[in-house]
């Protein structure tokens, strides 16, 4: 069979190329195309578009490349056609994905949804048009099967991919001369350019320390290095998010899905996040969740902190990652991140997808 698979960020690239992974170990006549990323292009397939072309962050800057993404949307919808694919598999990425549901329903391609868009957070009346437009929803947190069924839409509920992708926390290496603070800036340029700089500037009240960036190599390494001194010190490891993590006592982490996967590694960290002036204005209105952060949201209480918009400064910064590196608020975040792995069932997510993805196929 044919798949055309759409992804628009890097996360959505790891828990594709794990799907596509177990969609050809069902399917030995699987063929792939996809707007997506490295890890997926190792799986196989053919490469069309890269996320990092796709993304743009946040209502103002939506705005002003709205041309840009205009031109997406016409290539995207040739790329369909031209393939003919027997089913479009959208993952996450809503802006874009859900027009592309839309456009697909209406040439009669069968459309699956993997990872269901935060339609629980803000604008819920978009889950009308994915019943309308989406043939199956696969969604990866336990709350969202409930929530979906209140508008009577079935969909399967599969587990966290995350669970498959990293390892449970307990080999962890903290033997490094110096204990390793883990700078996590996001995958975007946009969030860089306002994250990196204030959360580098508490480097040098840690002597103790070293702060060690996970960056993403589909960025350039001028960009990094835009906000450093030659004197910072500070190392950048690219593509090594597990492994930076994995060394580290704590970590700075920019709201996304990198937070929760720091904490299923069991990371004690701070959640940060900072958008434009107009962007957060706009959020602050639509948005219905008490919390931005995963782990919290699935807790359904503050477990890690979140520093937002004016709250995301040097000095808050430093006071919470020096609890992080007190014993006992430390210990008892650790044992909040083992009721949270508990919460969102066993490994085997791409597995289960996939195979139900077949089942519904065949």
């Amino acid at each position: 069979m044919k798949y055309f698979l759409i992804v628009g960020e890097a996360s959505g690239d790891l828990h594709a190329s794990n799907l596509i992974k177990e969609l050809k170990a069902g399917d030995a006549e699987a063929v792939f195309q996809f707007w997506g990323g490295n890890l997926m292009e190792k799986h196989g397939g053919t490469l069309l578009k890269h996320y990092r072309e796709l993304a743009f962050m946040g209502f103002w800057e939506v705005l002003i490349n709205i041309f840009t993404i205009l031109r997406n949307f016409k290539q995207c919808k040739r790329d369909i056609l031209t393939f003919n694919p027997d089913v479009v598999i959208l993952v996450d990425y809503p802006g874009f994905n859900l027009r592309m549901a839309r456009f697909a329903s209406k040439h009669y391609l069968k459309v699956f949804y993997y990872i269901s868009p935060q339609v629980w957070a803000w604008k819920e009346s978009r889950v009308y048009q994915i019943k309308k437009t989406v043939d199956k929803m696969f969604v990866i947190l336990p709350f969202e099967k409930e929530f979906y069924s209140t508008y009577n839409y079935n969909v399967d509920f599969v587990g966290h991919p995350l669970l498959d992708a990293i390892a449970d926390g307990e080999d962890r290496e903290t033997s490094q001369e110096k204990p390793i603070i883990a700078i996590v800036p996001g995958s975007r340029v946009q969030e860089i350019f306002r994250m990196l700089p204030v959360m580098v500037s508490i480097k040098d009240q840690y002597p103790n320390h070293r702060f060690v960036i996970a960056g993403v190599s589909s960025v350039s390494s001028e960009i990094y290095q835009k906000f450093l001194s030659e004197q910072d010190e500070i190392a950048i490891e690219y593509d090594n998010f597990d492994s930076v993590l994995n060394r580290a006592e704590a970590a700075l982490i920019t709201s996304g899905t990198a937070t929760l996967q720091a904490a299923l590694l069991k990371v004690p960290l701070v959640v940060c996040y900072k958008g434009s002036f107009f962007s957060y204005f706009i959020a602050k209105r639509l948005i219905n969740t008490e919390f931005i952060s995963l782990v919290n949201l699935i807790m359904g209480k503050e477990i890690v902190a979140e520093l937002i918009q004016g709250q995301f400064n040097k000095m808050s910064l430093k006071q919470e990652l020096d609890k992080l590196l007190q014993e006992g608020p430390k210990q008892e975040m650790l044992n909040e991140f083992n009721s949270l792995r508990y919460k969102l069932g066993g490994p085997g997510a791409s597995a289960k997808a996939a195979g139900l993805m077949l089942g519904y196929l065949k």
